[in-house]
């Protein structure tokens, strides 16, 4: 559960990915040798319904491969390199499954979990994230985030005792924090410059805790951690550490 995270906490966005090639086993395993607290990392759905742990719609900006994520089996996206784009020592580095990294983390490190199927919004992605869940008995071990609404209300319907998040974007209409205050969830994750002291305060009157993205400069982590914000997501986990959670700098 969410609550097993000790204010002030940082999330290693895609895991340490300033230092690793983000959402790769390698990041994760990197932000957990770094102290990170928790990780997080997005999730979608291949053509063969195996869930993945990519960011973008498609592949050619992480692996060296083309087109949409959704049109490719997992052994089809497995045999791609997901490292060589970020460093040559890297070269090699696999797109992970869900499952991988639960079996290689769960139980170390607490996980967010990215529901990104935005651009696949009927695909099930959540339906089948919840079956992994289960299947490795990580109810308490991970939070669901997402800028959907309709993935966050489906999550807690599947998998009523894990935390959820909802994030938002900059300057987000008051329509999108309207669908927000319908569900009930135990965090925030707006965009930093949303983060005021006046929305802090008011996120911890509702119960619910503030997570901040993406953060990696050391003045806006101390800016943050002055009006109380909970927990960042943030690149660069030794500087998030440092700065953030041990108030250095």
């Amino acid at each position: 559960m969410l609550t097993k995270l000790t204010r002030p906490y940082i999330f290693a966005h895609r895991g340490a990915s300033a230092h690793a090639p983000e959402n790769t086993l390698a990041a994760f395993e990197l932000a957990f040798r770094q102290g990170a607290q928790a990780i997080e990392f997005d999730v979608k759905l291949t053509a063969d319904r195996q869930v993945i742990i990519h960011h973008d719609r498609t592949l050619e900006r992480t692996t060296n491969g083309s087109g949409p994520v959704a049109e490719h089996t997992l052994a089809e996206l497995r045999a791609l390199d997901a490292g060589g784009w970020f460093s040559e020592q890297s070269r090699g580095e696999k797109i992970p499954t869900l499952e991988e990294v639960f079996e290689a983390l769960g139980g170390k490190i607490f996980m967010n979990v990215e529901l990104t199927n935005y651009a696949t919004p009927g695909d099930g992605l959540v339906d089948e994230v919840a079956q992994v869940v289960k299947r490795q008995r990580m109810e308490e071990g991970i939070m669901f985030s997402s800028f959907s609404a309709a993935n966050l209300a489906r999550a807690r319907r599947l998998l009523p005792g894990v935390a959820c998040g909802y994030l938002l974007d900059g300057g987000a209409p008051w329509r999108k924090r309207l669908e927000g205050s319908f569900i009930r969830m135990e965090a925030e994750h707006p965009w930093m410059e949303d983060a005021t002291a006046a929305a802090v305060e008011k996120a911890h009157r509702r119960g619910r805790r503030m997570h901040v993205w993406t953060v990696n400069e050391a003045a806006e982590m101390r800016r943050l951690r002055s009006i109380g914000v909970d927990g960042i997501f943030t690149d660069d986990p030794p500087l998030g550490l440092d700065v953030f959670v041990n108030g250095h700098g």
